[in-house]
């Protein structure tokens, strides 16, 4: 009986996620001239959902993850609909390395080294600006020491 009750609520929880998250809080964020308005995820719940479920995303708006502490990341695709590029960011700003990711796809993609940011922004958004290893990235979740 209590299996049969986890189920149906394991099922319930799924039905109900099955719509893009955009009521996240937002963040600016700058990368040379250019701002990023990006969603936060933070909580456990947000960041397994990420962008999951969107049609589309405005060319500007992205998905900043943030992690309660360094480690290397690795993301995928499952139920994402739209191509993205992650970029795994150190705590400064500077992105660490970039992965361009395919729609629904669960190959991992991961971090070179360990942070606590992840930002995903619409596959090519960083290739046009010529956006890479060491850019930096500006705005309140970073360290800005001088």
């Amino acid at each position: 009986m209590a299996a049969a009750c986890a189920v149906a609520l394991l099922t319930t929880s799924v039905h109900a996620q099955q719509t893009p998250q955009t009521d996240l809080p937002r963040v600016e964020l700058r990368a040379g001239m250019y701002r990023i308005h990006a969603q936060v995820a933070s909580t456990h719940e947000q960041v397994m959902t990420g962008l999951m479920y969107r049609d589309s995303m405005p060319d500007q708006e992205g998905m900043l993850f943030v992690f309660p502490r360094a480690s290397v990341q690795c993301f995928w695709m499952r139920n994402t609909r739209i191509p993205l590029t992650a970029a795994f960011v150190a705590d400064d700003g500077t992105i660490v390395n970039l992965a361009k990711m395919s729609p629904m796809s669960e190959a991992q993609h991961c971090s070179d080294k360990p942070v606590r940011f992840v930002l995903e922004m619409n596959q090519g958004w960083f290739e046009k600006r010529k956006f890479g290893p060491d850019t930096r990235l500006q705005g309140p979740p970073f360290n800005t020491k001088q």
